[in-house]
């Protein structure tokens, strides 16, 4: 099962600033939903060409560590990772020493260029996380970081976020990682109406992505739920149509809330129908994405053993040849079965991912 949390607040990003003359390198690591790493590698290095830079650090899943050659508000730019870090190594055997003088300051002055990306009231509360953070020498820290900052220590909805660990493959020294941005970026501004169970952004983001956009497609989300899927394809560029359905009608005026405060009233169309009877002409789609119920917080497995088959034929005959397909779900057994028996879907690509505890699949489709 799902664990509901509650919903984060959007991250606040200040107006663009200039960029600093001549290029500074700054040491950074994003947090990536895991199985996506490629996905968000591929789009710092479209954003950012030469002014990004591998680590030479052993790679994890879920974490890109890179060197970053610009303004760190740029980054902010990013939508297929969840949070952005700036990171700073310290010469102490024990965080202890962070509370010397030097590095303290130094400590101070890693935060103060982070917060300067943000409104000044974008931070109110902080959280340090760490190993041992109730013990004395962690709590001190938090303590003079609070005297210092004038924020308040906080959980881990803190908007201020400072991770202390060891420098990877060392005995000494540690790390100080200050995220980017009050909220992760995956907690979009015009999220003002989320729904249990609602997709990640940045991992429908990375969806958007892996159907290969292009300005000519009709756009089809089917189960469109709070319009997350719509919205991040908006964001990436035109396109001749973009339509979402849902048979639910809180679902849509969820979604309409969503759209409207994202600024795509005029480009996306929400319409009420069940997947399985779609109001639209056969062959009339270029592009299909879809979160299909897990069986978990939405649906039901047994419901699933109808619904998938019924949804893949009607997909099938909205669907172009050669239409493109991304669906996330969690009943990876059901949906392989009857993609293996199918004659008309081609399975290009199915990708595990990381996501809440669970492990669902995209799949990538082609119609033939």
């Amino acid at each position: 099962m799902k664990k509901s949390r509650p919903t984060p607040k959007p991250a606040q990003v200040a107006e663009r600033k200039p960029e600093p003359p001549g290029f500074v390198t700054h040491e950074c690591e994003a947090d990536v939903s895991e199985g996506l790493e490629n996905i968000a590698w591929r789009e710092l290095k479209t954003l950012f060409e030469d002014r990004i830079e591998s680590s030479p650090l052993p790679k994890r899943p879920g974490v890109l560590r890179f060197q970053y050659m610009g303004n760190l508000w740029q980054l902010l730019r990013l939508k297929t990772v969840q949070a952005v870090y700036l990171i700073e190594q310290y010469d102490i055997p024990r965080p202890k020493g962070l509370l010397g003088d030097q590095h303290f300051k130094r400590l101070l002055a890693q935060i103060a260029r982070v917060r300067d990306l943000s409104p000044a009231d974008a931070y109110n509360s902080f959280y340090l996380s760490a190993a041992g953070s109730d013990s004395a020498v962690m709590t001190r820290i938090k303590d003079e970081l609070a005297a210092k900052l004038g924020l308040t220590p906080g959980g881990e909805e803190g908007d201020l976020l400072v991770r202390l660990r060891r420098v990877p493959q060392s005995e000494t020294g540690w790390e100080a990682l200050v995220r980017l941005s009050p909220r992760p970026l995956a907690t979009r501004a015009w999220r003002v109406c989320n729904r249990e169970g609602a997709l990640n952004a940045a991992v429908a983001q990375a969806m958007v992505m892996l159907t290969q956009p292009t300005p000519d497609d009709t756009f089809l989300n089917i189960m469109c739920g709070s319009g997350t899927l719509l919205i991040e394809r908006a964001a990436q560029g035109a396109a001749a149509s973009l339509i979402g359905y849902d048979h639910d009608t809180a679902a849509l005026d969820c979604a309409r809330r969503n759209v409207e405060a994202a600024g795509y009233a005029e480009q996306i169309k929400l319409r009420q129908s069940d997947a399985r009877d779609l109001t639209l002409a056969d062959k009339s789609v270029d592009v299909i994405v879809g979160d299909l119920p897990f069986g978990n917080l939405v649906g039901s497995h047994e419901g699933n053993l109808e619904l998938y088959p019924a949804v893949l034929r009607e997909m099938a005959r909205v669907a172009r040849p050669g239409a493109r397909v991304a669906l996330i779900s969690q009943e990876v057994r059901l949906l392989e079965s009857l993609l293996d028996e199918s004659k008309v879907w081609e399975k290009a690509q199915v990708i595990r991912v990381a996501l809440g505890g669970l492990h669902p699949r995209i799949f990538l489709l082609k119609r033939n």
